[in-house]
């Protein structure tokens, strides 16, 4: 019995010799929902500097508190850390998702610059392709347009959600923030109402085609060809040489004599006593010499000219009327040629005008 006593005494000796080995153990397990355990750093930090000196400890305790005061510092680091890292996450997604958003923009823009848009909406293909050329830069120039203004909305929204997230992170009130810019956007909305109108008015504008430059339109304080559009005003030269800024917010109506085509109407004056039959004729002799003429057909000229006989008939002429469907921009062009080769026909056929 007393020779068994001694072989328990070993035990206790044992056993808390291995129960301080365990316990630390659990101590510095991660938290599996953290990226970072910044806490955990921060104490392997300070270990590490006990230990030894080195560049990086020589550096911290320049910079840092003493390290008695490393335990109250590291929690104010890690949290510090820690809203660094999710606002540079905040920002890297935003400018991200921005530049997503641009380059889909821009590839809509120039697929809508390139024709590919547009030509869905036409009503019927006429021979105004010969001036592809221009409205393909109407194209360009307008998807240009579209597409920085859609660029700058999607910076304007994504940006300003990051922003709103960033103030929520770091504890700034949200509520308060968005009523301040929003009385601020409703002052600054009242004061600029008219700039507010021109841009959207500009921007339905770009939308629905309503011109572009190159196109002689009639907005109905000015009338000439125009030479720039943009979101504010729109840009015009008149027959004179004269140059107008017509703001787009006070365009009501737009008529436009450059878009699809163009008709050009003449009407001739002839003497009352004049063989109406005859003039008639020759006139549509007239009007098929000038289709089949090289030099209009299907690039002036986009159908052959109808002669309407007589329209007016008074007690000193009798007035008949020639339409000529042109292309764009040569209907002035195609009036004065068919009056030209009037003038000479009815000279070598001995007809007079009416006065």
């Amino acid at each position: 019995m007393f020779l068994l006593s001694p072989s328990p005494s070993p035990t206790p000796s044992i056993m808390p010799s291995v129960t301080p080995s365990l316990s630390p153990s659990p101590t510095p397990t991660p938290s599996p929902t953290s990226l970072i355990n910044f806490h955990e750093a921060g104490q392997t930090l300070v270990e590490a500097c006990n230990k030894g000196e080195g560049l990086l400890c020589t550096i911290l305790n320049a910079m840092l508190p003493p390290r008695a005061a490393y335990p109250e510092w590291i929690p104010l680091v890690a949290g510090v850390a820690d809203v660094i890292l999710i606002i540079l996450l905040i920002l890297v997604a935003a400018m991200v998702i921005r530049k997503i958003a641009h380059r889909l923009i821009t590839r809509i823009t120039l697929r809508a610059g390139e024709g590919v848009l547009p030509d869905r909406l036409r009503r019927a293909a006429t021979p105004e392709d010969a001036t592809s050329a221009i409205l393909s830069e109407r194209r360009r120039q307008r998807g240009d347009t579209l597409g920085s203004v859609l660029r700058s909305i999607a910076s304007v929204v994504i940006l300003g959600t990051a922003f709103l997230t960033i103030a929520t992170k770091i504890g700034i009130p949200i509520a308060p923030l968005l009523t301040s810019v929003g009385v601020l956007g409703v002052a600054v909305g009242f004061g600029a109402q008219e700039l507010v109108k021109d841009f959207i008015a500009g921007m339905f504008m770009l939308v629905e085609d309503q011109y572009g430059v190159g196109d002689v339109i009639d907005t109905g304080v000015a009338i000439g060809t125009v030479e720039a559009v943009t979101l504010r005003i729109t840009r015009l030269r008149d027959a004179d040489g004269k140059v107008w800024y017509v703001r787009n917010g006070t365009i009501t109506r737009v008529g436009n004599e450059s878009q699809g085509w163009s008709r050009a109407v003449v009407d001739i004056p002839v003497a009352y006593d004049a063989d109406v039959i005859r003039v008639q004729d020759l006139l549509k002799e007239i009007a098929t010499q000038l289709w089949e003429d090289e030099n209009f057909h299907d690039t002036v000229i986009v159908e052959e000219p109808q002669v309407f006989g007589m329209e007016q008939i008074s007690d000193s002429a009798v007035i008949f009327r020639v339409s000529v469907k042109t292309v764009p921009g040569e209907r002035a062009n195609a009036a004065r040629e068919l009056r030209r080769r009037i003038k000479r026909a009815f000279d070598e056929q001995g007809l007079a005008f009416a006065a």
